[in-house]
């Protein structure tokens, strides 16, 4: 027997799924976390997820599902964190393929459910976003959620809903989602962050290491994303709670008009429909912008002297912490230079380090 976690989101939240597959379960025995090969273009500069196709070295576990090992690579110039995860983590790896649209993925569960007999299936989402209605403002990547929760709807298996960390994707607010949540599972504590600790030393997930950063104490207001959202550190952080599926389903409109799709372009198209963007298309203008953009090169004097003045700022917005992918897009730098740049910020002030974040001095 064994247990199967699918990472709603991608991302951070395959990383939050071994953190919760050890809180939950005890991390005994084995688990496979079915999630998207789907980072930021500060790691993937290639826009949207990546399918087996853009990998070497996968593993085939069924007919549809290939499982992404230590020795695994993403075909270049694409990036992916999948193969880092495998060699630092316990848990198995396998790559949700968008490509076939919702039923693909359903496809993909249904295998998975057969070859495994788990014990457990959840579907775990760090934020909420995957409780969106479709029409909120704030929303920005409605996609990626709404895609996997209608492939888990139509799964012949029980399949379990959490949701980790309400509002904490900067999309949602945790008062929006409070009546849209289930029951509390459990709240994470600074032990319960220890077995990903190394990870959350390198990953770029903002929503999970504000999570982290929560269970450990955190609190306060964080700056994320480009565009400096800001999201409260609150005590609702650590909590993870259990929504029902058919509820989250008949609240979602993008979900509901993804359930037949066979193909990935069609998901976007529905998309665009209904809240009015595809988050792949934010992606591919980001992309091309960045193209067009001469990236900084990171000195050391420099950098020190720009993080001085984005603290300045960040003060009188009332900010308490950022995150590492904010610090290097705001000092204009790119991908390669994010983990430089972590390492000079963390030796040279290391008592701002409130790890997995960055704190912002309340006074210079």
């Amino acid at each position: 027997m064994t247990r199967l976690i699918v990472a709603a989101g991608g991302g951070g939240d395959a990383v939050a799924a071994a953190m919760l597959d050890a809180a939950l379960y005890g991390g005994e025995g084995p688990a496979v976390v079915l999630t998207y090969a789907w980072d930021r273009l500060l790691i993937d500069p290639v826009p949207g997820p990546r399918g087996p196709a853009d990998f070497t070295g996968l593993r085939p576990l069924t007919r549809s599902v290939r499982t992404v090992p230590a020795g695994a690579s993403p075909i270049a110039p694409a990036g992916s964190t999948l193969p880092r995860l495998a060699a630092e983590l316990p848990q198995t790896f396998a790559l949700i393929d968008p490509h076939h649209g919702a039923e693909g993925i359903t496809r993909q569960v249904e295998e998975l459910v057969q070859h495994l007999a788990p014990e457990s299936i959840d579907l775990l989402d760090v934020g909420g976003d995957i409780l969106a209605k479709g029409d909120e403002p704030a929303l920005r990547s409605p996609l990626a959620d709404a895609l996997t929760l209608a492939g888990c709807c139509q799964v012949n298996a029980p399949v379990r809903l959490l949701v980790a960390g309400p509002g904490l994707d900067g999309e949602l607010a945790a008062d929006d989602l409070r009546d849209r949540l289930g029951s509390s599972v459990l709240t994470l504590t600074t032990a319960d962050v220890q077995p990903v600790s190394s990870v959350l030393e390198w990953h770029p997930s903002e929503a999970t290491a504000m999570f982290a950063a929560t269970a450990r104490g955190v609190r306060g207001l964080c700056e994320v994303r480009d565009a400096g959202l800001p999201v409260p550190l609150t005590d609702e952080g650590p909590t993870v709670h259990e929504v029902d599926l058919d509820d989250a389903l008949d609240r979602n409109a993008l979900a509901r008009a993804l359930l037949a799709t066979e193909t990935l372009d069609e998901a976007e198209q529905r998309s665009r429909e209904i809240c009015g963007c595809s988050e792949i298309d934010y992606e591919r203008d980001k992309a091309s912008w960045l193209e067009r953009r001469p990236e900084q090169q990171l000195d050391p004097e420099r950098a020190l002297l720009q993080l001085d003045q984005f603290e300045a700022e960040a003060r009188t917005r009332g900010v308490s912490h950022t995150t590492f992918r904010r610090i290097t897009e705001a000092l204009g730098l790119g991908g390669a230079q994010r983990e430089d740049l972590r390492a000079l910020l963390v030796s040279s002030r290391p008592e701002q380090y409130a790890a997995p974040l960055w704190r912002i001095p309340a006074y210079a």
